[in-house]
């Protein structure tokens, strides 16, 4: 069963979109937080995912080797229209995922929490998520854990963002730079020719031009 599509989908999107994180390389930061998931929550599969238009891309990896899988069968879909957790104990007794390819062949969903990745402006563009191959809960402070760590998720986004933003201004002020110094260059050189259009002038009509002259 699809999931709902969120509200302000078409708002969330175009956030996530400027993000622009989107099929990028691996990075040891989301990795490292991944891995924190996974042995906290003591679960096999753990992953960090964006759910785009029609796919959700995972950027980061444990226990799986696919890149995305097609939006309409994703648990995140349905994670990122929560607020807080997303929990299946059981995917092969839930209703919405029994038939779905990931739980009747690999790989092999049983159990599944999510954590939407909410941005500060409100938008969840995907999860951090932990699976399992066996039907099971988490733990009070494993659920806690999982949120820490998806806020994290989303800071280390936010920087990102800010250090890509940042080089874009600092590259911006340095063509302006080099455009000002162009147009002072430009100024100056102006002016010089001025003067010795002036003096050319001068000397065709015989006028004074030194201090000698003009006695």
């Amino acid at each position: 069963m699809s999931a709902p599509i969120p509200l302000n989908e078409v708002k969330r999107l175009k956030v996530l979109w400027q993000y622009e994180v989107l099929d990028t390389v691996p990075e040891e930061v989301f990795d490292d937080l991944t891995e924190l998931a996974a042995r906290i929550c003591e679960a096999p599969i753990a992953m960090i995912t964006l759910v785009d238009e029609n796919r959700q891309w995972f950027k980061s990896k444990i226990g799986v080797t696919v890149k995305e899988t097609s939006r309409d069968i994703s648990f995140c879909a349905h994670a990122i229209t929560q607020e807080d957790l997303f929990i299946v104990p059981d995917a092969a007794k839930d209703e919405r995922f029994a038939t779905s390819p990931l739980v009747i062949s690999e790989p092999k969903i049983r159990f599944y929490a999510g954590a939407p990745l909410i941005t500060p402006d409100g938008y969840a563009l995907g999860t951090l998520c932990v699976i399992d191959k066996v039907p099971r809960e988490l733990r009070p402070d494993q659920k806690q854990a999982l949120r820490i760590l998806a806020r994290h998720v989303v800071t280390q986004l936010e920087l990102r963002r800010h250090a890509r933003e940042l080089a874009a201004a600092r590259q911006t002020g340095e063509k302006f730079k080099s455009e000002v110094d162009n147009l002072r260059a430009e100024l100056a050189k102006a002016r010089r020719e001025l003067k010795r259009h002036k003096a050319k002038t001068r000397r065709a009509s015989g006028g004074p031009t030194s201090r000698k002259a003009k006695r």
